[in-house]
């Protein structure tokens, strides 16, 4: 038996309401980069006026449905009827059509306008200032109250407001926490501004962050992590990021300095001593056991790299620390040309570097631009072909026998899988 027109309708009218119903049901944690966590100031603002929108916007539509549906059913053609009546002309009628709109647009522009002038203000004075700087394919932060630059993870105090400063070095990029603040562009030859304050919850946080403006084949390889932790935790954090590299010249003779001082007799000690650099604090790292899941990359490594992982347990990282700063002296590049050890002989400053700052690299938990995790056997992966892992990357193909993009050929003078052994135990001896 068939049904009629209008049963047919209902019943798929009653389904969709359910599949939208079903589509709303998805909890927080089953959408670990939404927007619309109240985690800043910024996104609390930006969640209230989609709200509003939303709600205006849902008002229009049913509106103008049951308008529209009303209009169907009463006014179709009907056998014998008279013709409508014509309304052209009626003034009255096209003012009325023309203010509900305004009307309908006047409580939506105007917390509109509000919420991108409170958006786009200076940041409130006192704000901890840090500097981005986008790169082809990777992220570097710099603290320039507090001598800290590192690259790909950006540790924030719970409750204090930080206010980015947004360059690029080559082109357009986009900086983008979703969970705690709207995205900001970062433009060649123009700096950009944005700031936004964690909630003072947030002590444990972690964070994915993306670039959102297409920059390149590694575009999508380009990320990053933010952590919020206490202020304390923070403090500590950057004392020791402050300081040189664990394993170099400078930390060594501050260690010895130290334990020299310390072995001293109270008479010798009366004698005025000459003053030594401190050695090398142990700071705040976020754990690594309280990264949620979807924070953990889990990008799979290209099988072309072979690697004898049995040779990691036998790194030497005093050997990996001679490598890295005599290359040159073995016929290989240098990796003190395009990277900064604060402690090492500095052959290059960070504003001139081309890859990230490896100070403390031993103390992130990603690395390639938040790309892999900083386990000993990406490590030397990535030492013998990082192009290989990432499409683009500039850094020299070091293991020898490997294809280079950039030569157009194998590399015949290049490290073998047990010196880049001992550079993956000097590079993780760096806290």
């Amino acid at each position: 038996m068939n049904r009629s027109p209008h049963r047919r309708l209902a019943s798929a009218f009653v389904i969709a309401v359910a599949a939208l119903a079903l589509a709303a049901c998805g909890a927080q944690k089953d959408l670990p980069n939404s927007t619309f966590l109240h985690n800043s100031e910024v996104n609390t603002d930006i969640i209230a006026l989609w709200d509003r929108i939303l709600f205006m916007g849902t008002l229009v539509f049913v509106f103008v449905e049951v308008l529209l549906i009303v209009t169907i059913f009463k006014f179709r053609a009907k056998p014998g009827a008279p013709m409508p009546k014509q309304i052209h002309g009626n003034h009255t009628l096209e003012i009325v059509w023309t203010l509900i709109p305004v009307l309908i647009l006047i409580p939506i522009a105007v917390p509109t306008v509000k919420t991108i002038f409170k958006t786009q203000a200076p940041a409130p004075a006192g704000a901890l200032q840090v500097e981005v700087y986008g790169h082809q394919w990777w992220w570097e932060f710099r603290y320039p109250e507090l001598g800290v630059v590192t690259a790909n993870e950006l540790y924030l105090p719970a409750g204090k407001t930080v206010n980015f400063t947004l360059r690029t070095v080559d082109v357009i990029h986009s900086f983008w926490t979703p969970q705690l603040a709207g995205k900001r562009d970062l433009i060649s030859n123009k700096t950009n501004h944005m700031w936004y304050t964690p909630d003072a919850k947030l002590t444990e946080g972690v964070f994915n962050g993306f670039c959102t403006e297409y920059c390149g084949a590694s575009h999508a390889n380009m990320r990053f992590r933010v952590y919020t932790t206490t202020p304390e935790n923070f403090d500590s954090w950057v004392n020791a990021q402050k300081g040189a590299a664990a394993g170099s010249p400078v930390a060594l003779a501050a260690q010895a300095a130290a334990d020299s001082a310390a072995r001293r007799t109270p008479q010798r000690a009366a004698v005025l001593p000459i003053p030594a650099p401190a050695p090398v604090a142990s700071g705040y790292v976020f754990p690594a056991e309280k990264m949620p899941a979807h924070t953990v990359p889990r990008t799979p490594i290209p099988a072309s790299i072979q690697f004898n992982d049995g040779l990691l347990a036998q790194g030497d990282a005093k050997r990996g620390h001679d490598l890295i700063t005599n290359m040159a002296n073995l016929g290989k590049a240098p990796c003190l040309t395009c990277h900064v050890i604060k402690g090492e002989q500095a052959l290059v400053s960070d504003d001139v570097a081309k890859g990230p700052n490896l100070t403390h690299v031993g103390t992130r938990h990603t690395f390639a631009g938040g790309l892999f995790p900083t386990t000993p056997q990406n490590l030397a992966r990535w030492i013998k072909n990082a192009p290989s892992m990432k499409p683009g990357a500039i850094m020299n193909v070091f293991g020898q026998g490997e294809y280079s993009p950039m030569m157009k050929a194998n590399v015949t003078a290049g490290l073998s899988d047990a010196e880049i052994a001992d550079i993956v135990a000097y590079l993780l001896s760096l806290k």
